[in-house]
C-alpha cells in the first residue's frame, strides 16, 4: 500500500450529545454482534474487539452490559445493516454505514441529508469501488517481520503491513478481522491497539475549499445526527 494510515472516519465533537450518540452507536453494534455470534467475548472474537474499542472510547460498563443482556434474551430489536453511497459537495465520495430497524425511514433520512446539501445519493457500488475495505490494526512497535511471521502462521491474508514512527500498522481483509486480532495478541501479549477497526479507505482524496467545504461539513454533521448512522467514510480533505 505504501502509505501511512490515515483515519478517514468522521469523528464527532466530545459534547454531551455526541457522547450519547457514541454510547447509542456502540450499544446497537454490540447488541447486533452478540445476537449473531453469541454473548461470550471469548467465543465471539468480533464482540471482544468491539467491547475493547467501546471501553477505550469511555463507554460506561452499564451500556455494554445492557446491550449484552438484550442480546441474550428472546426477541428484541431486529436491526439490519444498510449502506448508502453518493457524492457530496465538490464531488467528494461518501459512504454511510447504518444499523436500522426500518430501512425505508433510514433511506429517507439519509437521502434528505444529501438533498439539503446539494449532494447526490447513488446506487449501491457507485463509489465503494473507489475505496479499500480493510481491517486495520495499529499498535506501538517496530518489528515488522515478527508481526508478518505471526500473521502468516495464523493463515491471515495480509493486505499490507507498515512500520513508521514506532508504530506497526496491519491491513487485512475484513473477513480476517478476528483472526488477525487474535494472532497479534497471541504473538505480542495483550497488545494495546491504537487502532482496531474495519474501515473504508479512499484510494484517492478530493481537496475542498470555499462553499464546497462548508457544505460538505454540513452534510457530515447532518448524517452524524441521525440515530441509525454508525459510520461515515469519505474522500474529502477537510484540513
Amino acid at each position: 500500500m505504501g502509505r501511512a494510515f490515515q483515519n478517514r472516519k468522521e469523528s464527532m465533537a466530545k459534547t454531551a450529545a455526541a457522547k450519547t450518540k457514541v454510547y447509542s452507536k456502540y450499544g446497537r453494534e454490540i447488541y447486533v454482534c452478540a445476537k449473531s455470534g453469541g454473548v461470550d467475548p471469548n467465543g465471539n472474537l468480533a464482540l471482544r474487539g468491539l467491547i475493547d474499542r467501546a471501553k477505550k472510547d469511555q463507554v460506561p460498563g452499564h451500556v455494554i452490559d445492557k446491550a449484552l443482556d438484550k442480546a441474550s434474551g428472546v426477541g428484541g430489536e431486529d436491526y439490519s445493516p444498510a449502506r448508502y453511497e453518493g457524492f457530496g459537495p465538490g464531488n467528494a465520495m461518501v459512504i454511510v454505514e447504518c444499523l436500522t430497524d426500518n430501512p425505508n425511514r433510514t433511506f429517507g433520512d439519509v437521502r434528505a441529508c444529501f438533498t439539503k446539501t446539494k449532494s447526490k445519493i447513488g446506487t449501491p457500488g457507485s463509489v465503494s469501488h473507489m475505496f479499500d475495505h480493510l481491517a486495520i490494526f495499529a499498535y506501538p512497535g517496530e518489528d515488522e517481520e515478527a508481526a508478518l511471521e505471526a500473521l502468516m502462521e495464523a493463515d491471515v491474508d495480509v493486505t499490507d503491513i507498515e512500520s513508521e514512527n514506532g508504530q506497526i500498522t496491519v491491513y487485512a481483509p475484513p473477513t480476517d478481522y478476528a483472526k488477525t486480532r487474535q494472532a497479534l495478541q497471541q504473538a505480542f501479549g495483550e497488545v494495546e491497539f491504537d487502532l482496531d477497526e474495519i474501515q473504508f479507505l479512499p484510494q484517492a482524496t478530493t481537496a475542498l475549499e470555499g462553499d464546497d467545504l462548508a457544505l460538505f461539513e454540513k452534510l457530515l454533521d447532518m448524517l452524524n445526527e441521525l440515530d441509525d448512522v454508525q459510520n461515515v467514510y469519505h474522500s474529502a480533505e477537510l484540513a
